[in-house]
């Protein structure tokens, strides 16, 4: 137990560290953030998070103090890890377990890392709509991760709970992921509008505090003659938590067709949520040419869906973790390729 409990402990402490790195070095000031600065701390979280793949290949036996084969095929049978053991040989099948540890973290946070692209779609169209300044963008973006991680860490583990205690759910999440993947695919670009006097966030807001009209630098609250505003920038927010309260009920449920272990579908989530900064600022500006990838990711939710509803009958067939890796990025891998070879027809007005 002291193993698990110093794994969990180190990984919390981490996030602490990333994010006082975070609002330490770069939110001294509010600046936009540039292409190169974007660019470095994308490379850096996907290193990190490949430094953390590695470990659970390494070390994975800490995440559930494992220290026998009684232990491990606990383990596996509590989570339905689909490996198959080796009796009489704890190494070896510990090899096995640690390996398919790291490919279901691979897979979760492929998955992730790919469905944030939709989210960083919404939050330009919430910039853009609410007219916020680019150099209070990183302000926002810093807070919205924060609460961000804390509802899916609530979320993942009352995911699990349900799971754990009502098996057949992962059916309704499964019938509820090709529902929203087909729902994707056939949405046009006005639906994807936001209108900022009419977004139910701000209505809701106006209920209960005053509005101040205007944005007052970086500030969310306002103090006067004794009574305390929202900002704009603070509505902002607001909708960006609610956006990724909405773009968790999707994404959730689709790692957990990877993998029952709630541990690795945080530190999936976790990971791609602590990136999402970073490549927001590194595609806010050419996400536009991208123009299928919302198409490739409509297939994406599809896919997990199906393989959810099929799961029974896909294991038997010998489907695993890393043919759904492989499927995964063929998929995102296709659309970015297409939306590069056949670019998006510019409209032409008439004169």
């Amino acid at each position: 137990m002291s193993n698990e409990l110093l794994f969990i402990g180190g990984f919390l402490l981490f996030i602490v560290l990333i994010l006082a790195l975070d609002l330490g070095l770069f939110s001294k000031r509010d600046h936009t953030i540039s292409l190169k600065q974007a660019g470095i701390m994308s490379f850096i979280m996907v290193i990190l998070a490949l430094s953390f793949y590695l470990l659970l290949i390494l070390k994975g036996e800490y995440l559930h103090g494992i220290e026998n084969y009684a232990k491990l095929e606990q383990i596996v049978k509590a989570h339905k890890h689909p490996i198959t053991l080796i009796p009489g040989h704890f190494e070896e099948s510990l090899r096995i377990y640690k390996q398919n540890l790291g490919i279901e973290f691979l897979t979760g946070y492929v998955i992730e890392y790919a469905l944030s692209v939709d989210n960083i779609f919404v939050i330009v169209l919430i910039f853009s709509a609410f007219a916020v300044p680019e150099k209070y963008y990183h302000r926002v973006l810093f807070w919205g991760i924060l609460g961000a991680i804390i509802m899916r860490f609530i979320f993942i583990f009352a995911g699990a709970a349900l799971i754990n205690q009502f098996a057949w759910i992962l059916y309704v999440f499964g019938a509820f992921l090709v529902f929203t993947g087909v729902r994707m695919f056939f949405s046009k670009e006005e639906d994807d509008a936001i209108d900022p006097a009419n977004h139910k966030v701000v209505k809701f807001a106006a209920r209960f505090f005053k509005i101040h009209p205007k944005y007052e630098g970086n500030k969310f609250f306002l103090k006067i003659d004794g009574k305390t505003l929202l900002t704009p920038l603070f509505l902002v927010l607001l909708i960006v938590e609610f956006t990724d309260l909405i773009f968790a009920v999707d994404s959730i449920p689709a790692i957990f067709v990877v993998t029952k272990d709630a541990y690795i579908v945080f530190f999936s989530n976790i990971f791609a949520i602590m990136g999402l900064r970073s490549m927001f600022f590194l595609l806010v500006n050419i996400i536009h040419k991208f123009h299928y990838l919302k198409t490739g990711l409509a297939f994406l939710l599809t896919f997990i869906g199906v393989k959810m509803l099929a799961h029974d009958y896909l294991k038997s067939w010998g489907f695993t973790t890393e043919h759904s890796l492989l499927i995964i990025l063929f998929i995102l891998t296709s659309s970015i390729v297409a939306s590069l070879v056949f670019p998006k027809k510019k409209t032409t007005q008439a004169h």
